[in-house]
Order: C-alpha cells, then structure tokens, then sequence
C-alpha cells in the first residue's frame, strides 16, 4: 500500500529550482543557481552553488541570497556573479579556491549583464547611464523629495511588465577595468543596447540596437534592429546590418572573422522563425543558413517553474560547429550546426525540456532539464557516447512523498488534414471504468509551445480528481513556420477549431473523459481563448481565466506591448480598423457567455493590464452572470511562474476550487 500523497499548492514552498550552469574552464567544477522559497513566503534566495564534475560534492559556494548569472573568468581562477544589495544588481568576483566575494561595480543603477573580456582583465557591462533628470533629483533639497512628482511621458515605449513605468534613462555598455577597479561608458546616446559581445582578440565590441530611419523616425515603432561594432577604446560605430532582420543575439565566432546573429527577416512578423545568420566582422552581407529546416532555433517551451529559459549559442572546440538549442515536437533539445551549412544534428535530447547548458572543458555538456515528472535539475552527458549522469537531485525528499500523474501523448488529425500532438494526464488515483470530469488547459504566447515538462497546476488538478488534456494549436511553436503563422490575423479561427477538434478527439479516444463534465482554463493568450470560447459555445461547465485580453480595442493603448502586438497579430489598429479589432475581442460576445467564468488577474500587469479582466467581470456582473474577480496585489504577467511565492500558492487554490464548485465529481 503507498503511504504517498496527493500534492498541494503548498509543496510550491518547498521546492527548489536549479539553473545558470557554469563549468570552470580550469577544474571542471560547475557554479550554479538554486533558488528557494524565503522562509516568509514572500519571495525567493537565490544562492550559487558549486558541484565537482562527477556530482560527488555539491556545496554552497557564495554566502549571498539574491546571487544570479555565475560567470567563470578565462583562465577559471574567479567566478563573476551579480549580486543584489539594495535596489541594484552589480557584479562581484569571488576566488575560485575560496574566500569572500568582493563587490567590484558601483554604477548608480546597477548591472543588467555583464561578459568576460577574453584576457580577463576586464568586464563588459550592460546599464542604465546616469541622465540629466538623475542630476535634478540629487540636487533637490530634503523636503523637496518627499514631494510627488510629476512623469513627463515622450516615448511610446513608456512602460514595461515586471519592471513599471519606464525612466528616460538609456541602457549603455561600460568596460570595467579589474586591475583600476573603475569603469569608463563606451556607448552614448538615445538608443538602448541589446545583445552584444567582445571579439575574441578583445580590441572590438559588437552591440544591436535601434535608431531611427527614414522608415521609421521613432525608433521605438521599428521592429527590427540592427548590428554595430565599436572599437574597445571607443569612437564611432559601424553599422553592419540593413535593418531588414530582427535580431535577438549576436556573438563572434572564434576566429574573429565573422559574427554570429539569431535572427528573422520578419516575414511571418512575431511568427517568423529564427535562424543562424553569418555577416563578415569587417562588413558586406549577411547570409542565413539553414533556410530549409523548419523549425524553431532557441527555447520556446512554457511551464510553470520558470519565467525565462534558454542558453546563447556555444561553439565546439574545433571551432566549426555551434551548439543551440531548437524547439520542436514537445522537446527542447540542444543541437549542433555545422557553421558551413552542411550538417546538423540532434546531440541531446529526449521528451524533455532542456532549459540551459553549458561545455565542460572535456568537451562534455552540462545541462539543466525537465520532464513532466521533474522540475528541473542538472545533468552532464559525455558528448562521445552519449551517456549521462544525473548531478542534482534538488527535489528527492519532496517528490518521495507524492504520487504525481504521468502524462500520455497522443497525436491526431484536424479536420483540415494538420497534424496536432497533445497529451492527457489521468487524476491521481484513477479507476479504469470509471467516468472522470476533464480540463482543457491553453498555453499563453501564442508563440510558444507545450511540451514534456513539469506543470504544476497540472499535477494539482490531477490530484483534486480533475483529468487534464492540453495541446499545441495553430498559432504556436513546435510544428513549423506555417503552423506558428496560421493565428495571425485570425485570433478565435482557426485555433479555436483546433481546440475544440482536440476535445473531440479526446472524448473519442479516451472514454473515461466524462464530456459533460469539462472545464477550460489558459492564461495571457490561453486567457483571450478562454474568454472566447466560453463565448462561442457552452460546452464547458466551468473555466477560469488567467492575465487575459477582453478588448483589442483598450489593449492598443495600455499594454507594454500592445501599439505593436495588436498590429502584427490582429492586423489592425484602434482607430483605422475598429471593426476588425472589436470583431476579434471576446468581450464583443460576452451576452453569448452560459458557463461560470472566474477571472484571475495581477494588479501590476502590464502585458495583459488588469483594466482587461474588469471590463469582462463588470460586463458579466452587468449581464446577471455567474462569475467572480480575483485581483492580486502587486503581481505582474509572471505571476504563476515566478511571482510573489503565496500569492501563487493562492491562484493555484483558487483554479481548483472554481472547478470543484462547478463541476461534479
């Protein structure tokens, strides 16, 4: 008989999390993060810890807890890190054979990034430079301060999720001398740095970011960017791109001569899938390799656990081959891509996700992955054969104690002949002939992806009696460009067929789903299906929506992001296409609404602003429907993956007792 137990919301406060692997390019050794519940449930320590390249020895390595990004120096013999003390983030350097660490950086708004230089004598750095407004406020008397002050607003780009109404501070690259321990700006002006990267002699620095063009005299309208290298010792930049490709990170490749780009020309605009781009360092045309492989370059899968994922591209020792990782098929997998262009191949993988890795000096790989059964720990695999070693197991003790639901994948065909790939969770405990209420669950995005990992409010749901099936339909990632590009210009089409075909298929195929008694939920875009499709059909009892969209018409104007989502994925705007964007909003439909909707939404979410989820609850309340508005103080979008520890604990709770109170067990 099993002594385990069914998991709850509050097993949230005893998991851990590992990520941010670096191995010691001297003993081997990998520093990383493992993060944890605070003991006030308010938030989070985040410590480096240091395990030898066998996983025999795992230790805390740094005495900091708000420690993140662990950076060995070249030669191994000090590990960078960004601490937070205060307000800001600055860099600190700890002895790789012990000691205490020593802040080195004391820029006034802290560090974002940071990268070795390739003689380790020096820092590349990524911050806020001081303004002229930061002059006022220091010059303003005592009493002065107390006083509100008023926000002057110039930029479209005015405010941020997660980060709050934006300072007309620019983010700029400074190069830290180790040996003077001082730090000179090498970039300057109205333009905000992006990637960027040292050349592998040290004398040149690539950037990427955007200035304005005859096109587009706001650079804040653009939706490309473009490449820029600059001498270490400062002056002008070269600019080596066209402004025709989007790029997301840049590095050198060994030799020097050329520089690496993770780009898209737009095509398929948010949708476009991302390739390896070449260009010559020195300049002349940039060239994409890979063109024919349809699939996306880079992390793209959701879950719970986390709220960003992904490694930049590594090169292979031989200096021809570059390590990425690609999305595809549920997985997360790390490839290697010949820099010729003539081969490519899957080195890790498997029906999981892996979210980071780093090379080990031996040429292996030391990776952090998940599975629908684990949250995430790290591994080292032996490139040659293949073989692997679990190094962490952060979660044992907790996950001895419960009973977790293995998820089953099952593939189908749309009635347009598309294939979807979906899985199924049985609830814990589950009887074979007996009937179980279901719940469909749906990604946000909508360009990224489901896949096999560890879902907490999935296992949750399982454990309160609830069967769970989710799927990745048009509009998201794992399929192709044509697959990710389908949704746009037809939000509530075609990928509502495909979930409502999904739960057709489910309820043929696996009999113990009860159809009557199903239930939906989904957040950000999975919130906008949600309320759609409780206004399209009154097939479900129950759903629950999640930081949603209601009104693509408020939307334009008050997400961080909605002057350019709305145009690139409705294809319209507030005042030229009304009609077009009302038409696409679910609140346009709430009359037709039957099943009881509870809204669950962050006060200080800017993505999907909160305004979103009351206009929907005021116009349901106002209507003499059944539902209920759940506000959260101080959360932002990433509220379920890495927002206030309680508070995601009390969401968690909430979606269950939605369910339970109108669905029949």
């Amino acid at each position: 008989m099993s002594t385990k137990r069914m998991i709850t919301s509050e097993d949230l406060y005893r998991m851990h999390w590992v990520s941010d692997p670096a191995v010691s390019p001297e003993s081997g050794a990998t520093a990383y993060i493992l993060k944890s519940v605070n003991d006030k449930q308010d938030g989070y320590i985040t410590q480096i810890r240091l395990i030898k390249p066998d996983g025999g020895e795992d230790v805390p390595f740094a005495a900091g807890e708000q420690d993140a990004a662990p950076q060995w120096s070249p030669d191994g013999s000090q590990l960078a890190f960004l601490r937070k003390k205060g307000e800001a983030n600055q860099v600190w350097l700890l002895p790789a054979h012990g000691g205490e660490a020593q802040v080195v950086t004391r820029l006034k708004h802290g560090v974002s990034a940071f990268k070795w230089s390739p003689d380790g004598t020096a820092l590349l750095l990524r911050a806020e430079a001081p303004d002229n407004a930061d002059e006022a406020v220091d010059g303003m008397s005592k009493d002065e301060t107390k006083r509100p002050q008023e926000k002057i607003v110039d930029r479209i780009r005015c405010k941020a999720d997660g980060v709050g109404l934006l300072n007309n501070r620019r983010t700029h690259l400074f190069i830290f001398n180790i040996a003077s321990k001082s730090s000179e700006q090498l970039t300057d002006g109205a333009f905000d740095i992006g990637s960027f990267d040292w050349s592998p002699d040290g004398t040149q620095i690539a950037y990427t970011t955007k200035l304005p063009t005859e096109e587009f005299a706001d650079a804040d309208l653009r939706p490309t960017n473009d490449l820029y290298v600059i001498s270490r010792e400062g002056g002008e930049a070269r600019q080596l791109t066209d402004g025709k490709i989007r790029i997301s990170f840049i590095s050198f490749i060994p030799d020097g001569k050329q520089i690496l780009m993770l780009a898209d020309d737009m095509s398929c605009g948010y949708a476009t899938l991302t390739r390896i781009h070449l260009i010559p360092a020195e300049g002349g045309e940039y060239r994409a390799l890979y063109t024919d492989l349809d699939i996306q370059l880079g992390h793209s899968c959701v879950s719970d656990m986390r709220s960003g994922a992904g490694t930049p591209p590594l090169y292979t020792a031989d200096q021809k081959s570059v390590y990425i990782q690609v999305t595809q098929n549920g997985r997360v997998e790390i490839a290697r891509f010949a820099l010729d262009g003539s081969d490519f191949e899957i080195v890790a993988g498997g029906d999981r996700e892996i979210y980071q890795f780093a090379l080990a000096p031996d040429g292996s790989f030391v990776f952090a992955a998940a599975d629908p059964l684990n949250p995430g720990d790290l591994y080292r695999m032996e490139l040659s054969t293949g073989a692997e070693t679990r190094l962490t197991d952060c979660n044992g003790e907790l996950w001895s104690e419960l009973e977790l639901s293995l998820p089953e994948e099952f593939q189908f065909t749309t009635g347009d002949g598309w294939p979807l790939q979906g899985w199924i969770i049985k609830p814990a405990g589950f009887k074979e002939g007996t009937k179980v209420p279901a719940v469909l669950e749906i990604h946000g995005g909508p360009q990224v992806m489901y896949g096999h990992t560890f879902m907490h409010e999935f296992q949750l749901l399982a454990a309160a009696g609830f069967a769970v099936f989710y799927t990745n339909p048009r509009g998201g990632h794992g399929y192709g460009q044509k697959h990710v590009n389908t949704v746009r210009g037809d939000y509530g089409g075609r990928d509502f067929q495909d979930l409502m075909e999904t739960v057709d298929h489910v309820l043929e195929r696996f009999p113990f789903v009860d159809g009557s008694r199903l239930g939906v939920t989904g957040g950000s875009y999975g919130g906008f299906m949600t309320n759609w499709i409780v206004g399209h059909t009154d097939r479900f009892r129950a759903a629950v929506t999640q930081r949603s969209i209601s009104n693509w018409l408020s939307f334009y104007g008050v997400s961080d992001i909605g002057y350019h989502f709305t145009e690139d994925q409705i294809w319209g705007n507030a005042w030229a296409d009304f009609d077009k964007l009302w038409k696409h909003s679910p609140l346009a439909y709430v009359k037709n609404v039957t099943t009881p909707l509870l809204i669950l939404h962050g006060e200080q979410d800017l993505r999907c602003p909160i305004e979103q989820g009351e206009q929907l609850f005021v116009a349901l309340k106002r209507l003499g429907k059944q539902t209920q508005l759940i506000r959260f103080p101080e959360a932002n979008h990433d509220l379920s993956r890495s927002g206030n520890p309680y508070l995601r604990t009390r969401r968690l709770s909430h979606i269950v007792r939605w369910f339970d109170e109108h669905i029949e067990k």
